[in-house]
């Protein structure tokens, strides 16, 4: 997803800086091109060496600075594509501030045009200090893209904010940061997961869905600017995602959790009216017991249950629909495949239809079949988070 990308590494001297090593790898995993630079408290904590062994790259220092012949904190600053710092010190944030060049990394942010992200990671008393939170806000007054640190236990064995985010979430932000932003503006409605339907108060009818190809849509839909509600049938939303709003007007996806058919059916028709796409990724049980019982079935006699049918949502909505691109899914036999998938994107009139065979059904790669409105295209073992992206380039041609 990085490919190529040129991204620096800017290490100050802070003890979370030992995750930086793990971002580094991350961001390696996904095909960027990675340089380190350390500050002068960084030396003190790390070797360049294992800098320039997770990257492949030369790691640089203050010694660098000073190099005859060269003027590494122009070339670094013209070589990225994107800045992080991280861990951003209270001390060095307020050397940011001040608009010091007195180190290399410090006179390269100074030279930069890239885009800077900080990762400020400290005690939470320094934190709060009113002098690192005047800093703070004269460094976004000035273009940073700064990320709140996280809430737990800090290295000083107190609890409170201060901590670096986990590298997973770094790396999202900057997964995030390179994807374009084709669809802000746009609002999109996502159904994700399975619903239940209540035998009794604690028993119900369910299935194996995970829910998360509607979690990677939530995100692509996310990281390209739209404003996203996810209507979920499960109790818990299991999946994290990076918090954007802190340096940009892409609102948080706002998740809604319908543990019923009816529930989700209910809440999709009052958001529908208000969204430019809906996306119907979820699982909603088709059938649900004709009467569900109050308190808990006692283990006395065999139960014969009468079923009857939930409501099809996405049929529903299509009743309703105006200038809405609506996308649906269909899981079914290979050899049934697309006289299905034909049916079911004319009955519910889809823009998309996005249909994969019965057996690839929980599998992270899957053959998918996609009709459009003009045009039928075949993928072969695409993974759920390639589909994701592939789904909102087509809504793109689209709109």
């Amino acid at each position: 997803m990085l490919s190529k990308h040129k991204i620096l590494i800017g290490i100050t001297g802070g003890i979370a800086l030992y995750k930086a090593c793990e971002v580094i790898r991350l961001l390696k995993k996904e095909g960027a091109q990675v340089k380190a630079v350390l500050s002068t408290g960084a030396e003190e904590f790390a070797r360049p060496l294992l800098f320039s062994a997770l990257t492949g790259e030369k790691t640089y220092t203050n010694s660098d600075f000073f190099s005859a012949g060269s003027m590494p904190h122009i070339e670094l600053a013209n070589w990225a594509e994107a800045i992080l710092i991280l861990p951003a010190t209270a001390s060095f944030l307020s050397k940011l501030r001040c608009g010091q060049a007195s180190e290399l990394l410090l006179a390269l942010l100074l030279a930069t045009r890239a885009p800077v992200y900080l990762f400020p990671s400290m005690n939470t008393v320094m934190l709060e200090h009113p002098a690192t939170q005047e800093n703070l806000k004269v460094l976004r007054s000035y273009g940073y893209l700064i990320y709140e640190p996280a809430e737990g236990e800090l290295a000083c064995g107190e609890i409170g904010k201060g901590r670096l985010p986990e590298p997973l979430e770094i790396l999202e932000v900057i997964k995030a940061h390179f994807k374009p932003k084709d669809f802000f503006g746009k609002k999109v409605l996502i159904t994700g997961g399975p619903t239940r339907e209540y035998i009794d108060e604690v028993r119900f009818i369910t299935n194996a869905s995970s829910g998360k190809t509607a979690y990677l849509l939530v995100k692509e839909a996310y990281f390209r600017g739209a404003e996203v509600f996810l209507l979920w049938g499960h109790k818990e939303f299991p999946y994290e995602l990076p918090k954007l709003n802190y340096f940009s007007d892409i609102p948080y996806p706002k998740i809604i959790t319908t543990l019923t058919t009816q529930e989700m059916f209910d809440q999709a028709r009052a958001i529908f009216p208000e969204v430019d796409i809906g996306i119907f990724a979820g699982a909603p049980c088709d059938f649900k017991p004709k009467s569900s019982h109050t308190g808990k079935l006692k283990k006395r006699e065999p139960l014969t249950l009468e079923l009857e049918l939930t409501p099809d949502i996405a049929k529903g909505l299509s009743k309703i629909k105006d200038k809405q691109i609506t996308i649906g899914f269909a899981l079914e036999e290979r050899e049934k495949l697309l006289t299905y998938a034909l049916s079911k994107k004319a009955e519910k009139d889809f823009n998309l239809l996005i249909a994969n065979p019965l057996e690839t059904a929980g599998a992270d790669t899957s053959d998918y079949l996609i009709l459009g409105p003009v045009f039928q295209e075949e993928f072969k073992n695409l993974s759920k988070e390639k589909l994701a992206t592939l789904v909102f380039d087509l809504i793109g041609r689209l709109s």
